[in-house]
């Protein structure tokens, strides 16, 4: 924060201050002329109800001074006026990193004695599934879904089609350190009828239907554009994250449209590192829940 944001702070928030306490005063000061206490302002309404000079209680318009001063108190101890952190020291930062410290201690040693096992023996114990499933909806629903059965551009977890592998060690990689998937755009290479023609190849190679003619120039293109990442058969390249072409699982969808799109102007999937987030402890555990749900029950 710069000086000069520090002090535009202070002055805000210092006038401010005084200027409620300033309002407080000259609204329930006496002016002359007015009516005495308990007097008829002269205000009527319908005849019969009148207005009376009758102020706030004593008590009442004092509470508005003790919030004043509370504030005052509050400005003094805790942060509040640009960059002075109080007299106490305290920040939002410090009191986070108390509590994760608490939570460590706490926890920690639990985290430590699951991590101490193999995950296919931790996908088999139901206390740590449930550890592990509270992890995967605080940290992988919102991308994954509540059931972990994905979306649009989100992976499927409980199924066996695995970009960049299903084992155990590599999920456990995934979590940590994330995934960068990049499918080049070949529209500028292929054209549009090139596109089209390797978009019937591509369905025809997982049984969807497809123009035989197209497929087979499609072929020609795909074996000369395309089988450095997805392979000769199609299969894919766990490695590079290539997906395989051959099974009925479309992580963006597999129409005729949805495939010409992708060819065309290629795909950007980001899964972030949890590394920082989770540790590798913690990450363990959700990788022997995620795991799990893969596996025959």
């Amino acid at each position: 924060m710069s000086s000069g944001m520090h002090w535009w702070i202070v002055l805000l928030v210092v006038g401010n201050t005084l200027g409620m306490w300033w309002l407080i005063w000259w609204a329930s000061r006496p002016r002359a002329g007015e009516a005495a206490t308990g007097e008829v302002t002269g205000h009527t309404w319908d005849g019969d109800l009148q207005e009376y000079n009758n102020p706030l209680p004593r008590w009442w318009l004092w509470l508005f001074y003790i919030t004043i001063g509370f504030t005052a108190i509050y400005l003094a101890v805790y942060p509040g006026l640009g960059k002075f952190g109080g007299l106490f020291g305290w920040s939002q930062e410090g009191q986070y990193e108390t509590e994760v410290d608490r939570a460590e201690d706490t926890y920690g040693p639990i985290f430590a004695s699951y991590a101490s096992q193999e995950i296919e023996a931790l996908a088999k114990d139901p206390e740590a599934l449930q550890v592990g499933q509270r992890l995967y909806v605080t940290y992988c629903a919102q991308c994954h879904g509540s059931d972990a059965k994905g979306a649009r551009g989100f992976p499927n977890l409980t199924d066996t089609a695995w970009s960049w592998g299903g084992t155990p060690d590599a999920i456990k990689t995934s979590i940590l350190q994330g995934r960068m998937g990049v499918m080049p755009p070949f529209g500028p290479v292929l054209g549009e009828e090139g596109t089209e023609n390797v978009a019937h190849y591509v369905l025809s190679m997982s049984g969807r239907e497809s123009d035989a003619d197209k497929a087979a120039a499609g072929k020609v293109l795909f074996d000369t554009q395309c089988v450095a990442c997805h392979m000769p058969d199609g299969t894919g390249n766990q490695a590079l994250g290539a997906p395989n072409l051959t099974d009925d699982d479309w992580l963006y969808g597999g129409s005729l449209q949805t495939v010409m799109a992708t060819l065309t102007g290629g795909r950007n999937g980001q899964m972030p590192a949890h590394q920082e987030v989770l540790g590798e402890d913690k990450s363990h555990v959700l990788a022997a829940y995620v795991y799990s749900l893969s596996q025959p029950k």
